[in-house]
C-alpha cells in the first residue's frame, strides 16, 4: 500500500505538472538576479544625476524591471507552472527599461548603458524561457 501511494503521488507531479527543472532555467536565472541588482544600482545612481526630474521614467522603470526580474527568477527556481508567463512579461519590461536607459546611455551615463545592456541579455533568456 505504502509503494503504491508514493508512486501515485511519483506520477501526479511528473505527469500532470510540466515543472522545467531548476538546472534548465539556472541561466535565465542568473540574467533575471543579474539584471535587478544592476537595474537597483541604475535607479540609485539616476537619483544622483543633476536633473532627477529628467530620469523619472528611468527610475521607475528600473524599479519595475529589477522587481519582475526578482520574481521570475523565484517563480523558476520553484519550478512554478506560471514562470513562462512571468518570463514573458519580464522580456516585455526588461526590452522597455532598455530603451529608456538606452536614450540615458547616448548622453554619457554609464549606469544606464550597463542597466541597458543587463535588460537586454536578460530579455533574451526570458524569451528563451517563454
Amino acid at each position: 500500500m505504502h509503494k503504491y501511494f508514493i508512486s501515485k503521488i511519483h506520477l501526479l507531479f511528473t505527469d500532470k505538472i510540466n515543472i522545467m527543472n531548476f538546472h534548465e532555467y539556472r541561466k535565465c536565472i542568473d540574467a533575471c538576479l543579474d539584471c535587478a541588482a544592476t537595474c537597483n544600482y541604475c535607479a540609485s545612481s539616476c537619483l544622483q544625476e543633476q536633473d532627477v526630474k529628467m530620469m523619472t521614467r528611468c527610475i521607475q522603470l528600473d524599479m519595475e524591471c529589477a522587481s519582475v526580474c526578482y520574481s521570475a527568477a523565484q517563480l523558476m527556481s520553484l519550478g512554478s507552472s506560471r514562470a513562462e508567463e512571468l518570463c514573458r512579461l519580464c522580456a516585455d519590461i526588461c526590452n522597455e527599461c532598455a530603451e529608456e536607459c538606452e536614450k540615458h546611455a547616448k548622453m554619457g551615463m554609464e549606469h544606464c548603458r550597463e542597466c541597458a545592456a543587463a535588460c537586454r541579455r536578460c530579455a533574451e533568456e526570458c524569451m528563451q524561457m517563454a
